[in-house]
């Protein structure tokens, strides 16, 4: 039987907040919370937050005093937390007959059960997840595009090495981190113990185009991992090519020094 929330309204605000790369959830697990995978605990005078290892959390009808009390608190547990979070509000609303549909920025349900938040929660969160490396792809895009465009001139820049190991290790990690970390477009664990809210959760999938911008966003990050393996595959080209020319000119030396010993010394 799923749990209900707010009985007494028929809307509640919901925001997501990325706020760092981890969240040390341990202790929280240890509680007694409204729900699992993902956790989902009570917070506020009659609020819901759910939260996620990789750094997210969603919260449900909290006012903005609770919200910061809650936030400030939670500061212990995450790791590496974000100097600007990446944030998405929503307001989620009964309507039966619209459930799973999202227009204006308000999502529909059936009913305010923990099961519904948690999949509203999944959704949110990997949609502020998605905004944050893509704000970071778009980033390391503008610094890849001037190496691209310099390979028309010359492929002799040394200095671009460095610079493109680092933009090409910042990439590797934004992929482990959306594939590996956050799963973005694996179905929440949930879904196997409450198939009934399968819909709910590829509707909102859908609206909330998941797959789509994971899909323009590993295109994106493709494109940055070759520009910089190609460049690089480059510049070790010539250094391959100037070491040999070395080793041409020390045997010219070579042999110029043996005709002086043979026509000069004899």
């Amino acid at each position: 039987m799923q749990k209900l929330l707010f009985p007494d309204k028929d809307a509640v605000k919901g925001r997501a907040i990325f706020l760092g790369e981890r969240l040390d959830l341990r202790t929280l697990e240890a509680t007694t919370p409204l729900g699992r995978q993902p956790l989902a605990i009570a917070a506020g005078s009659d609020g819901c937050v759910v939260l996620f290892k990789y750094g997210a959390v969603v919260l449900f009808g909290l006012d903005p005093i609770e919200e910061a009390t809650f936030l400030n608190n939670l500061k212990p547990l995450v790791q590496e937390p974000f100097s600007k979070p990446e944030t998405e509000e929503a307001t989620l609303r009964i309507e039966p007959s619209r459930a799973g549909q999202v227009e204006n920025g308000i999502i529909s349900l059936q009913e305010f059960s923990v099961e519904s938040l948690q999949v509203v929660a999944d959704v949110l969160a990997k949609s502020v997840v998605l905004a944050h490396y893509e704000l970071g792809t778009a980033s390391v895009f503008d610094q890849i595009e001037p190496f691209a465009a310099g390979l028309q001139r010359t492929t002799k820049n040394e200095r671009w090495g460095k610079e493109l190991l680092r933009q090409l290790g910042r990439t590797l990690s934004i992929q482990h981190k959306i594939v590996g970390r956050v799963e973005i477009i694996d179905k929440p664990d949930l879904l196997w113990e409450a198939p009934e809210l399968e819909r709910l959760y590829a509707r909102l999938e859908n609206e909330y185009e998941i797959r789509d911008r994971h899909q323009a966003l590993e295109r994106k990050l493709g494109l940055i991992s070759s520009t910089a393996e190609t460049v690089l595959d480059l510049l070790q080209h010539n250094s391959g090519l100037r070491v040999e020319w070395y080793v041409v000119v020390l045997i010219v030396v070579e042999i110029l020094l043996s005709f002086y010993d043979i026509f000069v010394k004899a």
